[in-house]
């Protein structure tokens, strides 16, 4: 708890530093033996195939945590959660629904003003000490991640510095929030804004990002002011306790940040219809963006929602051949095709388009398919079967109206336990036409389908014709081009000569059906803050 008015927090975070040290440095087997106990839950319920790769075991809990207290569902329900390389089950954690989810949000809602009480800089040691821990539990984070979502562990590794940046830029960002003050239209007037917090968050988080998601919804919340409840996929909740676990140990007091799982549907309504939350910060499909936005309108709250994505990737006849095949491989196929801004129709020059085919196809077919913890492996799984069937669908759908394999176009042929595993081999379709599935959907997952184009208007043209508009990538070695082209595609993030466009620094998000608000940068901060306008009478007349 924050201590009284009058005494110091800085030393209240000593206090708690010590406290966690000494926990994370000593009798980590009896801690987590008696966390769970007290919280009426197993150990055993965290698989030892996971367990026993961790350097710290304390990270995980089988429970949600409430009001700084870890527990299980009110009526013992439970789920699985499962390694979609092998399909074996790795935890069994609580399946929470709306009175776990009430309880939550009642926690959030009596911390929120004693939060947004203390001072920025206070808050931004929570944060900064929380970038800290993520980063000296790196290893063990990237082992769960991979492990419950599939991807390599380089790419799982490059998630946790990146997610753990935007607790340390939050940290510092929130010192900055500042307001105006208006030039008086009168005498005996004074004007001025101020910016608060928008009081209890409800963050609502992917599997296929499992700790970078969070760390950009929870950690401008906190630097806001703001309290959070937190509700990660039920396909990749322990990424989340990990981060929840390591708050705490970041001295961040009981109830600002509380972590529900398992009944999606039953949660998000509550999330939804409760007048205490009064901001929802959401990744996933534009579906479920549209379903929550409808129902955070009954109760007029704020939402920011980053949707899907169907990113087109350009590669013009003037291009570096060798940079755009490399770029595109490195964004159509991270975390196997899926990402909400990876390419998903690339379109080439027909000048270039026979000789971009070979050296995409020659770097394709050198990638290996396999277990996330293997370090050779450079593709893991999809994350379920439903995800799987889908690549399968639009493949056969293009190739059965004359798209040619390049390389790929199946499931590979992988030894036991990982036979029973979502894989698909990275694909290259050759000869893609605009009435595939794969041009007017999103694929989200390793495909590769090459489309030719003639001239610029046609491709800008080609490009836009989406509902989507999040990202959009383009080589070229002309300049007028690339400043033309980039103010005609309709996308909230454009890349040129360049895939890596994500940063803490930079804006996120998307227009048309892929989204509303901004993620990170500065603008970050401002999703959930209130402007607050303030008119001051002086207590004289204007004509004195």
């Amino acid at each position: 708890q924050l201590l009284p008015v009058g005494r110091s927090f800085l030393g209240n975070l000593l206090c708690a530093a010590q406290m966690t040290t000494a926990k994370s440095t000593t009798n980590l087997e009896q801690a987590a033996t008696a966390t769970a106990e007290a919280a009426g839950l197993q150990k055993q319920d965290i698989a030892d195939e996971l367990l026993s790769r961790l350097k710290d075991k304390t990270l995980l809990h089988s429970a949600g945590l409430i009001g700084g207290k870890w527990l299980a569902a009110s009526n013992g329900a439970t789920f699985q959660v499962k390694n979609p390389a092998t399909g074996k089950s790795i935890a069994t954690l609580p399946l929470m629904k709306a009175a776990e989810t009430k309880a939550a949000i009642a926690a959030a809602h009596s911390m929120f003003d004693p939060w947004r009480k203390i001072t920025a800089k206070e808050r931004g040691a929570v944060l900064r000490r929380w970038h800290d821990e993520i980063l000296r539990h790196a290893d063990d984070i990237a082992t769960i991640m991979t492990m419950e979502c599939g991807k390599p562990l380089a790419e799982a590794r490059a998630e946790i510095i990146s997610g753990a940046a935007s607790a340390e830029w939050f940290a510092e960002e929130g010192r900055r929030v500042c307001g105006d003050v208006l030039e008086t239209v009168a005498r005996d007037r004074r004007m001025v804004t101020m910016k608060q917090a928008v009081g209890v968050v409800a963050a609502i988080t992917p599997w296929n990002f499992p700790m970078s998601m969070i760390t950009r919804k929870v950690a401008p919340a906190l630097a806001a002011g703001c309290t959070v409840v937190l509700k990660p996929s039920e396909l990749t909740p322990l990424t989340a306790v990990a981060l929840a676990e390591l708050l705490e140990r970041a001295g961040a007091p009981d109830g600002v940040l509380n972590l529900v799982m398992g009944d999606a549907a039953s949660i998000g309504q509550e999330l939804v219809n409760n007048e205490s939350v009064r901001k929802i910060g959401f990744t996933g499909s534009t579906a479920v963006g549209k379903m929550l936005m409808a129902g955070a309108a009954q109760t007029v709250k704020r939402v920011s929602l980053e949707l899907g994505g169907n990113a087109p990737f350009i590669v013009f006849e003037d291009a570096d051949l060798e940079l755009a095949a490399k770029g595109v491989v490195l964004s159509a196929l991270r975390n196997a095709g899926q990402t909400c801004i990876c390419a998903n129709r690339v379109f080439v020059h027909e000048s270039v388009y026979k000789r971009f085919s070979e050296i995409v196809t020659d770097l394709v077919s050198k990638l290996k398919v396999g277990d996330g913890l293997d370090a050779s492996t450079t593709t893991g799984p999809l994350i379920s079967q439903a995800g799987l069937d889908k690549v399968v669908a639009h493949v056969q759908d293009a190739v059965g109206k004359g798209a040619q394999v390049l390389t790929g176009g199946r499931k590979p042929q992988l030894p036991a336990p990982y036979d029973a595993g979502t894989f698909f081999e990275p694909t290259v379709l050759a000869n893609a036409s605009i009435d595939m599935r794969c041009f007017s959907e999103e694929t989200f997952g390793p495909l590769i389908p090459l489309f030719k184009f003639s001239s610029d208007d046609e491709v800008v043209m080609m490009a836009n014709s989406t509902e989507y508009g999040l990202a959009a990538y383009f080589y070229t070695r002309d300049l007028a081009r690339a400043w033309r082209v980039a103010e005609e595609l309709e996308y909230g993030m454009v890349g040129v000569n360049e895939v890596a466009i994500t940063s803490e620094v930079a804006p996120f998000g998307g227009v048309k059906q892929s989204g509303v608000g901004r993620e990170q940068s500065k603008y970050g901060l401002d999703e959930f803050m209130e402007i607050k306008y303030v008119c001051m009478g002086l207590g004289y007349s204007s004509s004195s």
